[in-house]
């Protein structure tokens, strides 16, 4: 293998022990196309790279070095970031045993997780609809408009609940590749998403 292939891929080792090759250059484009179709849906840009980024990692957890080496950026976009990810729920903050420095991890069930706070969001929305209406009056055309805004947003707690109960029980039918990487194992809460985006040169960092 050439030293140029060799810095592009990574060592693995499968479930049975034999090593695997992970092409970083590879695992670099999907994070940033990931991360891409994060923002054009309205996510700050470099919070969907910071996201993007411990989901393709295999503990789904970095530290605030690791992620500036991955990802090309300085401490300081990794802090603001993190910030934003923590706000929303989608990245919880650790630290490292024995040390000072702060670990940052997806929450088990990521997307369970964050669907959850929105229902939060909604009922604080709904509530605020609501008083909205009565004050402009349900009967003119802003009140019946923020009514029906309010009804629609109950409507989509309700149906919120059902669709993550369904998803749990849908998951439990499921063979998914276990987070070490073995195959066949089955997804547990506890299980890490995605592959590791930096290199184990910048692991210690």
């Amino acid at each position: 293998m050439s030293s140029e292939s060799a810095e592009n891929t990574e060592d693995r080792k499968d479930a049975a022990g034999a090593p695997a090759q992970r092409d970083a250059e590879a695992v670099s484009r999907f994070v940033e196309r990931f991360a891409s179709d994060m923002t054009e849906a309205g996510m700050q840009r470099m919070a969907s790279r910071v996201f993007a980024a411990l989901l393709a990692d295999d503990d789904a957890s970095m530290t605030s070095a690791e992620l500036a080496l991955a990802l090309q950026i300085s401490p300081a976009a990794v802090s603001g970031a993190v910030n934003y990810l923590t706000q929303v729920s989608m990245v919880g903050r650790e630290r490292e045993p024995g040390s000072r420095r702060d670990r940052y991890r997806l929450h088990n069930e990521i997307w369970y997780t964050t669907f959850a706070s929105r229902d939060q969001v909604l009922t604080r929305w709904e509530r605020t609809l609501r008083d909205g209406a009565r004050t402009l009056g349900e009967h003119t055309p802003a009140g019946a408009r923020i009514a029906e805004t309010a009804a629609f947003f109950e409507f989509l707690q309700s149906e919120l609940e059902g669709l993550m109960a369904r998803w749990h029980d849908h998951r439990k039918t499921l063979d998914l590749p276990a987070a070490d990487g073995g195959a066949g194992g089955r997804y547990t809460s506890d299980e890490g998403a995605g592959g590791r985006y930096a290199s184990d040169g910048g692991a210690d960092t």
